[in-house]
């Protein structure tokens, strides 16, 4: 762990009852800093996410925020302290505006309203276009931006987010990139980034982790990780190569 650590993640082992999936991964973060994980299905990608935020708590391990450890603490006290976290599914609420989806932001963390109210549209100006609109009507793509501010609200140190692109039109997907390289380097926040199209994440991208049957497998900057030909091959899949930037 160096000085500029933001969130460090050590032999993190976790799983569901029985089922061990994640078998001593680790992870660091600086502030600012944009950190994409890949790996193919099932190899603990979301279930590292969720360890972080405190949905599933490890058997073994340590997670330290801001040189504090969090290990043991549950959810809301991790909210408090400044992880965000945005799930894949059920990330807005689809019954109410774009406003009253980012007020609930607040609602674990209470803050001046206003006040964040303008510095998240400050980062993700867009907001602007469908701000009374009901999230339920609104694009995949819109609905991602409104659920990345309504974490934003809470005036996170580092958010999670679990395959922001998962069924977004390329258009789509590229806003949303932009807004998440936006939080980085605008906000000031560290971002963790689990994603499946992994050549679109990875332009964004300071650093990467491959993960495979949940443990660590390469790690490094996200060039190089990008352009290793053993990464292309196993992890990436010719699949993704109509979509490289």
């Amino acid at each position: 762990m160096s000085a500029s650590d933001l969130l460090v993640a050590n032999g993190l082992v976790a799983g569901y009852g029985e089922m061990q999936i994640l078998h001593g991964i680790g992870l660091r973060l600086a502030q600012g800093e944009v950190v994409t994980v890949i790996g193919p299905n099932g190899c603990g990608k979301s279930t590292l996410l969720k360890t972080l935020i405190g949905i599933i708590h490890p058997t073994a391990g340590k997670i330290v925020l801001g040189g504090h450890d969090i290990t043991s603490t549950q959810t809301r006290a991790r909210l408090r302290v400044g992880l965000g976290y945005v799930p894949q599914v059920r990330n807005v609420f689809a019954t109410m505006t774009t406003e009253e989806n980012l007020l609930m932001g607040l609602v674990a963390i209470p803050g001046n309203v206003r006040e964040r109210l303008e510095a998240v549209r400050e980062i993700l100006p867009t907001l602007s276009e469908y701000w009374n609109a009901t999230a339920g009507r609104l694009s995949g793509g819109q609905q991602q931006i409104v659920a990345l501010g309504r974490a934003l609200m809470a005036s996170p140190k580092v958010l999670l987010l679990d395959e922001p692109s998962a069924g977004l039109s390329p258009k789509a997907t590229d806003e949303v990139f932009g807004h998440i390289r936006a939080i980085s380097s605008q906000g000031g926040v560290g971002v963790v980034l689990v994603e499946q199209n992994a050549h679109k994440a990875l332009a964004i991208s300071d650093r990467c982790y491959v993960l495979a049957e949940g443990r660590n497998r390469l790690d490094g900057d996200a060039a190089s990780i990008a352009a290793n030909p053993e990464v292309g091959r196993i992890y990436l899949g010719a699949g993704d190569a109509a979509d490289r930037p």
